[in-house]
């Protein structure tokens, strides 16, 4: 492409990222027609169609697929060079993704993750998705298993049990159904694994959070990690740790960054987290026997 300059792809990529006008203009602070204009000049310079208009936003055509993925890498190489800049000026934050209870668990021990004078702040990301720390969506993230492939590194964090639970307000167990993840949203292999089972159903919903507000509410017997559920006044256990949801949680991270003294410091402080609540973790405090 002639003349091109990498304000427009850098625009470009976030009209990706975002699908549309919209999103992209609250990351780059221009107007929706001003992108739109940079992005119809765009396509004319390169001579072909990058994105399909339609009334929900923009779609990327096969042109635009094989350009946001150039951009992507683009994007990620200049990360460590602003993090360099930007360093210099303010204290940077860390963007650490985890699931809804494994975030809830690290939003109420901040203060052991993250000390004034620490050279980082948190930016917390609750997602079940999985974010692409290869190409610098998030700089950290919590998962269930250490990679596989990608420039990754990971450190394993502690062992994770998960329980069923009811509402205690109830007098027991019997008769109530499941409160579980619908199937299109049920991501974890303990959202599966209550499918798996083939047990009666009462509520579907769409998010692990709306899943503990429900079986609080009463409304069944749900899953959920003992972290969370015995740490729950409103919750009582419907049963022992399910054996077969035992996991270990690891912290994942680009392999170029672990020499970061930012990032250096947030492992060592998950690591003695996980350490110091590893009963809780693996189910051995709960508020009731």
């Amino acid at each position: 492409m002639k003349d091109l300059k990498w304000d427009d792809l850098h625009i470009f990529y976030h009209v990706a990222e975002a699908g549309g006008l919209s999103g992209a203009a609250r990351r780059c602070g221009l107007s929706a027609p001003t992108i739109g204009r940079r992005m119809l000049a765009l396509e004319e310079m390169a001579g072909q169609s990058l994105f399909r208009r339609g009334p929900t936003g923009y779609e990327l055509t096969p042109a635009g697929r094989a350009l946001h993925e150039r951009v992507r890498a683009m994007q990620a190489a200049a990360q460590p060079v602003a993090a360099l800049f930007g360093e210099a000026s303010e204290t940077p934050f860390l963007r650490l993704s985890a699931g809804t209870a494994t975030a809830h668990f690290l939003a109420d021990r901040v203060a052991e993750i993250c000390r004034p004078g620490d050279g980082f702040r948190l930016h917390f990301i609750t997602t079940e998705a999985t974010l692409d720390i290869a190409h610098r969506e998030i700089d950290a993230g919590i998962r269930n298993r250490a990679p596989e492939a990608g420039n990754l590194a990971s450190r394993p964090l502690g062992r994770l049990h998960f329980a069923p639970y009811r509402s205690h307000s109830l007098p027991g167990a019997e008769g109530l159904g499941w409160v579980a993840m619908d199937p299109d949203h049920a991501r974890h292999p303990a959202a599966r694994w209550l499918h798996d089972q083939d047990l009666p159903v009462a509520v579907l919903a769409n998010s692990v959070a709306t899943v503990h507000e429900l079986v609080r509410a009463g409304a069944g017997i749900g899953v959920m990690p003992c972290m969370t559920g015995d740490r729950d006044p409103a919750l009582t256990r419907a049963g022992p740790p399910i054996e077969a949801l035992e996991e270990t949680q690891h912290l994942v991270f680009h392999a170029d960054d672990r020499h970061r003294p930012p990032l250096r410091r947030l492992i060592t402080r998950l690591a003695a987290l996980y350490r110091d609540n590893a009963d809780l973790l693996a189910g051995h405090r709960p508020l009731r026997a």
